[in-house]
């Protein structure tokens, strides 16, 4: 019997462990660190998110040459954003990967997927009008993840900033931030689904500009819900005039920071002499929160609006925020610590977007691919928040930031064996996340497809 030769040599220098030899070897077969895109293939399927925008792109291949479908091609993208592969250029040693491979469904040695090359092709392909019908693609999604139609929801608008570093078109220097770049709108609503982003240059929204994004926006959500209640909410700048009165026209609620003046400060004068005078005879470190309303206007705004004064006194002197809102009932704490100060959290949404899914990536040469990426992470953002969504209401699971979600679920190594009548994967025993794992699997026929 001939001796048995090894397919690769041994890596050198390692040392012994309990006086035994430790020889490890790059022969394990076909194993990837990735076993956890199995479960966010079972997102993707139920939500769809590759089918809703490939369909709103024209491809200009011969059907006949086609290899890679615009779905796949946009679905192993998303994949491997929320895997934390954040750059295109690491298909070229993913698409032979057999995880992500059986997630597009591809099985066989010679059957590869998509190159770094076809993803650059697909994000300068869409043309404006094809990102316009993705746009509301990306809303119908939004709309199709809830189970019954709500009665009211919570849109809350803002921008973030996104450094770039090219000659990228729509880019613009910000004096705030001492950078170049882009400054996108991005929705999402009071439970963290995602809703919709629209890139731009890095300045400040006028309030025609915001009015023609809520314009669109709204139009498309009533199109799939011509009943529901809607609530913007949003800081100080998006509260213009443009935004008060075309609100008002279409029966939308807001709740919007308005930036104090000369004028609402004399309104609460004597509130914030009087907080100040409580907290000093108080003598503790806490803060104290004392609110008020009133009816007042701007000399730009078209009538009187409700607002909310909330004064904080504390050690570092006293502090007063004002909001404005058309929200007819409720108390002026219950309004600005139960509802306005919940928007908070698009802050954390936003992040988990930027840091954990790379969406500020924005460095192609055009705005059009540019804005394709930022569909492209949302659609990313859409499969981790499915899968978040999977947990048990009460546990720790259901709250957990997106990268420790990638790290406990996603990073998993595993073996994948293809026999003739099934493929089998072998993951860790000792793996930590085995029973949230089944868990969530278990529960995948409740995601809406």
């Amino acid at each position: 019997m001939p001796a048995k030769v090894e397919s690769t040599p041994a890596l050198p220098g390692l040392s012994p462990v309990g006086g035994k030899a430790v020889i490890a070897r790059f022969d394990g077969g076909h194993l990837s660190s990735d076993g956890g895109v199995l479960v966010l293939r079972e997102v993707e399927r139920r939500l769809d998110v590759a089918g809703r925008l490939a369909a709103c792109i024209a491809d200009p291949r011969h059907p006949e040459r086609v290899v890679h479908g615009l779905d796949e091609i946009v679905r192993f993208r998303m994949l491997m954003i929320a895997a934390g592969y954040e750059d295109g250029n690491d298909a070229g040693r993913l698409r032979t990967d057999p995880m992500f491979k059986l997630a597009l469904e591809r099985l066989g040695s010679d059957a590869a997927l998509c190159s770094q090359s076809t993803i650059s092709r697909l994000e300068n392909l869409p043309r404006p009008r094809s990102l316009l019908r993705m746009g509301r693609a990306m809303i119908d999604l939004y709309c199709a993840s809830f189970r019954q139609v709500p009665s009211r929801i919570v849109l809350d608008v803002d921008d973030t900033f996104d450094a770039v570093h090219g000659e990228q078109q729509l880019r613009l220097f910000n004096a705030h931030y001492d950078e170049y770049g882009f400054q996108p709108i991005v929705v999402f609503d009071g439970e963290g689904r995602f809703v919709a982003a629209m890139l731009r240059p890095a300045k400040r929204p006028k309030g025609c500009e915001i009015r023609a994004f809520l314009r669109r926006l709204v139009r498309q959500i009533q199109a799939n819900w011509p009943r529901v209640r809607i609530l913007i909410r949003a800081d100080s700048h998006y509260c213009g005039p443009e935004v008060l009165s075309w609100c008002r026209a279409n029966g939308v609620d807001y709740l919007l920071g308005v930036a104090p003046t000369s004028t609402l400060r004399r309104r609460v004068e004597h509130l914030q002499t009087s907080a100040v005078a409580r907290h000093a005879a108080s003598g503790g470190p806490a803060k104290l929160r004392r609110f008020t309303e009133f009816y007042d206007a701007a000399a730009s705004w078209p009538r009187v609006e409700r607002i909310i004064a909330r004064v904080e006194a504390g050690p570092d002197g006293v502090d007063t925020r004002f909001v404005v809102t058309s929200l007819p009932g409720g108390s002026a704490r219950a309004i600005y610590e139960r509802r306005y100060c919940e928007r908070g959290q698009a802050e954390n949404h936003i992040k988990s977007w930027k840091r954990h899914l790379a969406a500020d990536r924005t460095s192609c040469t055009r705005a059009t691919a540019n804005q394709m990426r930022l569909f492209l992470h949302a659609g990313a953002y859409w499969l981790m928040w499915g899968l978040r969504t999977l947990m048990p209401r009460r546990s720790s699971w259901r709250t957990v930031q997106f990268d420790t979600l990638r790290l406990r679920l996603i990073k998993l190594a595993v073996r994948v064996v293809e026999l003739k009548t099934q493929v089998k994967l072998h993951l860790p025993s000792s793996a930590p996340g085995q029973s949230i794992l089944t868990l969530a699997l278990s529960r995948m026929p409740r995601l809406i497809s």
